[in-house]
């Protein structure tokens, strides 16, 4: 099974599985991991911020123009690490991704 590494917000690290064609953001929230996530996964309210592993960065698809709009209005953004979980649609390729999640 496809696995994705967690840090949460007080350090400790999660190990999920992680199934292709989920969201990061459902495997997270699936997993019981405070991530808020209010609009659902819609790319509308970036509570769902994470920080990509510098490592796995060029893995991903480029963020797209609203998921840099809804960036924008986030706290703690980092300019080469921060995406919205919503947005990584997660494959066999990203098997072994590291995420940590951004501060409230």
């Amino acid at each position: 099974m496809a696995q994705i590494f967690v840090i949460d917000r007080t350090g400790g690290e999660h190990r999920l599985e992680a199934q292709p064609g989920r969201k990061v953001m459902e495997i997270i929230r699936d997993a019981g991991l405070p991530l808020e996530a209010s609009c659902g996964g819609c790319c509308a309210c970036a509570t769902c911020h994470c920080y990509v592993d510098r490592a796995w960065l060029t893995a991903l698809a480029p963020a797209d123009e609203e998921e840099v709009d809804m960036l924008d209005m986030a706290f703690d953004v980092d300019a080469a690490q921060s995406r919205l979980t919503c947005r990584i649609a997660f494959s066999e390729a990203l098997d072994g991704l590291r995420v940590t999640l951004a501060p409230n």
